[in-house]
């Protein structure tokens, strides 16, 4: 019998051949076919196991966007709605992703592909916790922080000796910001260890506090290799750190969740590389889809980039990606929005403007063209 319960995935697609043939071999290479008929493919396993492609909006014809090993002056684009049953993935994270942007992308049929938005069962949202702290503890974390929570970066990011990295943080602590994090370059290096910067920090952090009476958090990046990552959170925790920054990316979401089981802090979580395959319209995934996999994974803070930023997100795009991390997932908290890349006094009003309540959804998917 069918599993009734299915991810369901909109896809952005274009190819020379008819929307709706393209989209079902996507979605027989997604699950229980392959780019031939195989003796073992019985009407069994498609009728339990094939994804189904169950709408195909044609957008008409365009340039092809990406290059393949043909080189057609026109391809057909497309909106594709694909329903993988939730008995092939079951509730791993790491096979989810595999599922809805895997190999896919590499079909040569496919001129475009992007994962546009995700639809989940209840039963796979319930099987991840979710942010351990989310926006209400970290705002406990932060002395009851209220309204909006100040953050910034130390920068230089690499090069900074211990004197320079701690008159930088005694200045920023006791200006009484909310939260100060490690550049997502800054590691664990032979010239300043991460745990001698861990115990100059939280003492600037605790001197500051006796002056300010303000808690400020900490994110230190304990991005680095995987048998090391507890042992780089419990330095953090046993030095009274309030919070880990991770580059979710580089690191995975497997990597993410597993921090998630034993991290006593918040976990900051940093998307340095996620442009490589958010960037371009016609390819990987939308912020809006990669984060939900992010906040099921256990992630408390996400970065959105910034409005007027030197980034490439225009800013509804930006103002899009506040509002998906504050939509409900199941009974996760919701991670708190991280703005950055340059932020400024200058910023705080055009980005109320932008992030307060609007008409537009977030669940609408525009195509590229």
């Amino acid at each position: 019998m069918r599993d009734q319960r299915v991810v369901r995935c909109t896809y952005y697609l274009e190819s020379e051949i008819d929307p709706e043939q393209a989209a079902a071999i996507m979605a027989g290479e997604q699950s229980s076919g392959t780019f031939i008929a195989v003796p073992g493919e019985s009407p069994r396993i498609r009728e339990r196991h094939a994804a189904q492609v169950v709408d195909v909006r044609d957008l008409g014809v365009r340039s092809p966007s990406l290059p393949s090993r043909t080189r057609p002056e026109e391809v057909r684009a497309a909106l594709a709605v694909v329903e993988f049953p939730m008995e092939n993935i079951g509730t791993d994270l790491a096979t989810l992703q595999t599922t809805i942007a895997g190999n896919l992308f590499e079909l040569g049929e496919l001129f475009a592909c992007r994962v546009q938005d995700i639809e989940l069962p209840d039963e796979f949202v319930a099987a991840h916790p979710g942010p351990a702290f989310g926006v209400p503890g970290t705002r406990r974390l932060m002395g009851d922080a209220e309204g909006v929570m100040i953050g910034t970066i130390i920068k230089p990011n690499v090069g900074l000796a211990e004197d320079e990295f701690r008159l930088l943080v005694r200045e920023l602590a006791r200006s009484s910001v909310d939260l100060i994090k490690d550049d997502e370059l800054m590691t664990d290096p032979a010239y300043f260890p991460l745990e001698r910067r861990i115990a100059v920090a939280t003492e600037e952090i605790r001197e500051a506090e006796q002056i300010t009476g303000h808690p400020v958090m900490y994110a230190f990046n304990i991005t680095g290799d995987l048998a090391g990552l507890r042992r780089r959170h419990d330095m953090v925790v046993a030095a009274g750190g309030r919070c880990v920054m991770l580059n979710v990316p580089v690191m995975g979401l497997p990597a993410l969740a597993w921090l998630r089981e034993f991290s006593e802090v918040p976990v900051h979580g940093h998307r340095a590389g996620l442009a490589g395959s958010m960037r371009s319209p016609a390819l990987g995934m939308s912020y809006r889809v990669w984060q939900q996999l992010a906040r099921l994974a256990g992630a408390d803070h996400l970065h959105v980039s910034g409005l007027g930023s030197k980034f490439y997100e225009t800013d509804l795009e930006v103002a899009a990606n506040v509002h998906s991390l504050l939509e409900p997932l199941g009974k996760t908290l919701s991670p708190v929005p991280t703005l950055s890349s340059g932020q400024n006094v200058t910023t705080p009003a055009p980005t109320f403007a932008a992030t307060s309540p609007h008409p537009f959804s977030t669940r609408r998917c525009p195509a590229p063209g």
